[in-house]
């Protein structure tokens, strides 16, 4: 496994050196190696966890490149009387943050690192390193106890009290049902990057299970979220496939084409990337702190159990399954709503629109699309919101509700930081 995830993040170092392969600038090159590092680690930090890698990665880039352009707030780290490439301070801030973070790495990375400085005709000791190096010291130390990496947590498996989580079934051919207990349940106490606290965004809750909002979205799933026998059309089954996707490449892959499409400065191109992980990791700590205080049933569980709920409207299946695998922890609020809702709002305040064309790409091989087009950021969350229920695995208030949560995350964290030097923070109310 090591050689492998070895080998994977040498290919994107070979791909982003393609003749002919465009180029936006140092940070959005070492954002594809810090996604890939991160994907590659798997299990060492979990799907969830990767969105606190990146954006630790992406604010330290962030601090080393405002060092230079003097435009910006810098999110930590002052550094004054920048000097050198500040192609190689923000390669330097990446590769030392990534290999803190991943230290089983380190090999793939170094060498990554310095064939990066050889190809622009940079020395090791450019000054611009020492940038770079003193940026992401200063944000591991920050970083350095924030819970991201807790010792011997205890597993978390929920009751089976009716109305609450319990480890769901993960169903593969020929084989007989596998549970798991809950992804990283310390989550939802990490430190957030923006947020005063990580329940700053915390909800009401999801309905009562006797009333008519919840056998609403309960019979709504039950249809159209069935692996057999469902109400879907083939639209919302292709759409289902296209977002059973990996949300941070997903989501970090268009903000490096917008990026370039737009052709940002790369102070600017810095800022995006930076903003945009800061608000998807505290969404996603949002999202667990939702998932942990009122930690619900998912709809397998609900379903197959459906006849205990004391709902007269809702009528059990124990043969139901989801159409793909439910992913192990609490249903309420949904973590693809609130990474989605945050990537898409920040979007719209960065770039001062919510309308503009772009591509969405997938990392689902079993897609008919391996990409969308889409002429609105909101569309994006509006699909994401959806397909949640196609794929059978969250009823349509934790989606709705974490679209909400993601988007009031963005504005924050818009509202107060990396801001222009010059400029007032704003409230942070999102009532649009």
């Amino acid at each position: 496994m090591k050689r492998m995830g070895v080998s994977t993040i040498l290919m994107v170092w070979i791909l982003l050196n393609r003749p002919g392969t465009a180029h936006a600038d140092a940070v959005t090159d070492w954002n594809a190696i810090a996604v890939q590092t991160i994907v590659s680690a798997g299990a060492a930090h979990g799907s969830a966890v990767s969105f606190l890698d990146n954006a630790t990665v992406q604010i330290a880039v962030y601090d080393a490149v405002a060092a230079y352009g003097g435009r910006f707030r810098p999110y930590h780290v002052q550094i004054a009387g920048a000097s050198g490439s500040l192609t190689a301070a923000a390669a330097a801030a990446a590769h030392e943050v990534l290999v803190n973070r991943f230290p089983a790495q380190a090999a793939s990375l170094d060498l990554i690192y310095n064939d990066y400085l050889s190809s622009h005709g940079l020395a090791a000791n450019d000054p611009g390193v020492a940038v770079g190096k003193q940026a992401a010291a200063g944000i591991i130390a920050l970083r350095a106890n924030d819970g991201s990496f807790p010792p011997n947590p205890p597993p978390f498996t929920g009751s089976n009290e009716t109305g609450v989580w319990r480890p769901t079934p993960s169903y593969l051919p020929g084989a007989p049902p596998s549970f798991s207990p809950a992804l990283a349940p310390w989550l939802a106490k990490v430190t957030p990057f923006t947020l005063a606290s990580d329940s700053q965004y915390r909800t009401l809750g999801p309905p009562p299970l006797g009333s008519k909002q919840y056998a609403t979205a309960y019979n709504e799933i039950k249809a159209l979220g069935a692996r057999f026998n469902s109400s879907r059309t083939a639209e919302q089954t292709n759409l289902a496939l296209f977002w059973n996707t990996n949300y941070l490449v997903s989501w970090n892959k268009a903000l490096r084409d917008l990026a370039l499409a737009k052709g940002l400065a790369i102070e600017d191109s810095a800022r995006l990337l930076a903003l945009a992980n800061l608000a998807m990791a505290d969404a996603g700590i949002t999202a667990w702190d939702s998932k942990f205080h009122f930690v619900f049933w998912r709809p397998v569980t609900a379903i197959q159990e459906g006849d205990s709920d004391v709902n007269p409207d809702t009528t059990g299946d124990p043969n139901w399954q989801p159409f793909i695998n439910t992913p192990n922890y609490p249903e309420y609020s949904s973590g693809a709503n609130n990474v989605t809702g945050a990537a898409t709002r920040m979007l719209a305040l960065f770039f001062g629109t919510d309308q503009m064309t772009f591509v969405m790409t997938t990392t689902n091989a079993a897609s008919p699309q391996q990409t969308r087009t889409y002429h609105r950021f909101s569309d994006v969350a509006e699909d994401v919101v959806n397909v949640r229920v196609y794929q059978g695995i969250h009823f349509r208030f934790a989606d709705v509700d974490a679209r909400m949560q993601g988007r009031h995350v963005a504005q924050w964290a818009f509202a107060h930081f990396l801001l222009p030097v010059d400029a007032d923070e704003e409230s942070g109310d999102d009532s649009q």
